[in-house]
């Protein structure tokens, strides 16, 4: 079978299951980062003496010890399992079905969903309270690692273009929630009934999800290259066969030398590696940047243009969580129409590290506080313009190496190497976390 022969994705039916899916594994995760506030509110509460104890309470900050700790916390609990069950996802793709990884991922998401709705409306102490999010976070996190990369395992077996809705509902997951927050913001609706409609709207989007990859196995498009795949090497093994009996007995030896050294690479997960790791480098070097930058220092950057009007008061909702996710989602779109450069171009490495020039850029704006280094960019405008290019590189270059990635191997090793490729995705989120602190301190 071969390309030629493939049948047409009607409709784009498999094309925008695989966006479903994306959107289904970062929308919860989002929707969580955006009711911080509500989590917040609810530890608050005084229950303990000693876990109500005030911190910096000579600059009035009078947040308890769980409130304060709730948002670093809440980063480790998340980071840390995405990036071990992403790297545990590498290794046991090829022992765990793809169907059980990827439905029983879904479904203990939505249930920790279901479970976090039920419990909005629960009186709960603060320090059950905190403890439940954290380990809630924790299962979210790791289910979603072996979602994240068993889709762009089986995303590597089909055309390039198939990874790009995976991206691309990835990034609408990011804008929905940043939408919702601004919302809310406006609309000036209690925390506890915000957070309530986010919860029950994210079981409604890994419902679908579910339902989504159900069907996927009926279509025609997406059965014809599974079928591929599983008996690619069945059929290169014939090759070799017939080639064996064409050359004679005194070719024997050799041929069957040399199937036995394909042999074993095959399987290996460092083999494949070693054929994606400059696509796998550089994504792991987008994300570093990304998150080392965002939201650490850009959520700290203040407005000189509004006093103390509607737009003080929007422009970090707007000009950084919306607009980032907008574009971003714009970039990993893109790649949909265009995909240069190409696999092989030296130019997709030399852009990818050109965006570390963004790191003083956005340093060097209005972040406030600041002891160190001055603000050569004051205007709102300078952090604006920033702030687009930003997020669309980081969209459009991270779909192009995940898109890549697989193509650089055979179609029997595309699924490991797509599973590698989320790993490093995963490395590049929790350097970038790591690398954070380092770049707020430094201004």
């Amino acid at each position: 079978m071969t390309a030629i022969n493939a049948p047409r994705d009607k409709y784009n039916a498999v094309w925008i299951i695989f966006f479903i899916l994306g959107l289904g594994t970062l929308l919860p995760w989002n929707f969580f980062m955006t009711a911080t506030l509500y989590f917040t509110s609810r530890l608050k509460d005084p229950v303990d003496d000693s876990f109500n104890q005030t911190v910096n309470g000579t600059d009035g900050d009078t947040r308890n010890a769980l409130e304060s700790k709730f948002n670093n916390v809440m980063t480790l609990c998340a980071m840390v399992p995405l990036l071990i069950f992403t790297c545990l996802n590498s290794f046991i793709h090829q022992r765990v079905p793809q169907k059980l990884r990827i439905s029983g991922s879904l479904t203990v998401i939505l249930v920790v969903f279901l479970l976090t709705a039920v419990l909005v409306k629960v009186d709960m102490a603060p320090l059950p309270l905190f403890s439940i999010t954290m380990i809630k976070i924790i299962c979210i996190n790791s289910f979603g690692a072996i979602l994240q990369g068993s889709l762009f395992g089986l995303a590597g077996i089909l055309p390039a273009s198939y990874t790009t809705p995976i991206m691309s509902g990835q990034g609408l997951a990011g804008t929905f929630a940043a939408f919702s927050m601004i919302c809310a913001l406006a609309s000036g609706s209690a925390l506890q009934d915000s957070a309530f409609g986010y919860f029950i709207t994210a079981c409604v989007v890994i419902l679908l999800a579910i339902m989504s990859y159900l069907v996927l196995p009926r279509m025609e498009f997406f059965q014809y290259y599974m079928e591929s795949n599983s008996s690619r090497p069945a059929v290169d093994e014939e090759n070799k066969m017939d080639l064996l009996k064409k050359d004679g007995p005194a070719e024997k030896r050799p041929v069957v030398s040399l199937m036995e050294d394909e042999a074993k690479p095959s399987s290996s997960v460092f083999n494949v590696f070693k054929q994606i790791w400059v696509m796998a480098l550089s994504v792991c070097f987008i994300f570093t940047i990304t998150i080392g930058t965002f939201p650490a220092v850009t959520v700290e950057v203040r407005s000189t243009v509004a006093d103390g009007g509607a737009w003080d008061f929007y422009f970090i909702p707007v000009s950084c969580f919306l607009l980032f996710n907008v574009m971003d989602w714009a970039g990993r779109s893109l790649t949909a129409v265009c995909m240069w450069p190409g696999k092989d171009s030296i130019w997709l490495p030399v852009l990818v590290g050109l965006r570390i020039i963004f790191i003083p850029l956005f340093v060097l704006c209005n972040v406030q506080p600041r002891k160190y280094l001055p603000v050569l960019f004051a205007h709102d405008a300078w952090y604006i313009i920033f702030m687009i290019f930003f997020s669309f590189s980081n969209g459009y270059l991270a779909s192009l190496c995940m898109c890549f990635g697989p193509k650089k191997v055979p179609p029997h090793e595309a699924e490991t190497a797509g599973a590698i490729m989320a790993f490093f995705l995963s490395l590049g989120l929790a350097l970038g976390a790591a690398v954070s602190f380092g770049f707020r301190a430094m201004i």
